[in-house]
């Protein structure tokens, strides 16, 4: 998602919590791979893979000079013949340890063995964040937590994702209420030109 659409995104969801939690907690996932060094472990559950996030955090660590974010995608099932850096098994998790942090992305409930390589990896010193459905287990591993319940009908766990992704790679404070009217106008002008018929021929 780029750069327009997650800011029409958040203008959709003014006055909800969402903006704000995203960026609060992509603030401290920022804050925990700077302070760490260490890289960053990007796991889902076994019927669901955050291909997405790991694209959009890999384009913000590009575009804001953050390399600390790209992630390393971790996968319950590893393909035998595939490219090295789609080949890394829960096995890495075990190896987890001080210096690094691990984001649990959760929409259903994680599984024991997931949660076990988890709090192995916290107990050895990874900080640990999770994005989350609601999971009974993560808010006793995660340092940090931001839960999207299934049924909050506003928005879902995808959507807080970019949101999450966008922010963490935003290093300025949030607009304000004043640059967000400018932005708007612009955008308005931006439609407008694009929507107008071509200038006669010279």
């Amino acid at each position: 998602m780029d750069a327009v659409r997650v800011a029409l995104l958040r203008e959709v969801l003014a006055g909800t919590e969402w903006p704000g939690a995203a960026r609060r907690f992509a603030g401290a996932l920022r804050g925990a791979v700077e302070a760490q060094g260490g890289g960053l472990l990007l796991v889902g559950t076994e019927a669901y893979e955050p291909w997405h996030l790991a694209a959009h955090l890999d384009d913000e660590a590009a575009w804001s000079g953050l390399p600390a974010l790209s992630p390393t995608l971790v996968r319950h099932r590893v393909p035998p013949a595939g490219p090295a850096h789609l080949g890394v098994g829960l096995g890495r998790l075990e190896a987890a340890g001080r210096g690094e942090t691990l984001l649990v992305v959760a929409p259903d409930e994680p599984g024991e063995a997931l949660l076990e390589r988890v709090g192995d990896a916290r107990r050895a010193g990874a900080a640990v964040l999770a994005l989350d459905g609601g999971s009974a287990e993560l808010p006793g591993l995660a340092h940090e937590l931001l839960t999207v319940p299934g049924d909050s009908g506003d928005i879902d766990l995808e959507t807080v994702q970019h949101l999450v992704s966008a922010a963490a790679g935003e290093t300025g404070a949030p607009a304000t209420a004043a640059a967000r009217s400018g932005f708007r106008d612009r955008l308005a002008r931006l439609a407008e030109v694009l929507s107008s018929p071509p200038p006669p021929r010279w």
